[in-house]
């Protein structure tokens, strides 16, 4: 299974829809809450030039989801459903 980081905050609806659709499809990820991790918030900013989360690296592909793109993480994740 491909390497998952998600840049989230705890009141985002998306990212709690993200994280979902994580643990259904049994996929392990790495989380960082860039409410409260300054130095993770920046970097997420860098890396994706967004201030809105969820901000989704899958491993492999270094252009990053924004929001949850359902179609684009089956794709990006190999799921088949």
């Amino acid at each position: 299974m491909k390497k998952v980081t998600i840049y989230t905050t705890p009141t985002c609806t998306y990212c709690k829809m993200a994280k979902g659709f994580f643990n259904d499809h049994k996929v392990l990820y790495e989380e960082f809450d860039v409410a409260s991790d300054m130095v993770k918030r920046q970097e997420m900013i860098e890396k994706s030039k967004q201030m809105g989360v969820p901000v989704i690296f899958v491993e492999g592909d270094d252009t990053p989801i924004i929001g949850f793109d359902k179609e684009r993480l089956v794709s990006a994740l190999e799921i088949t459903e």
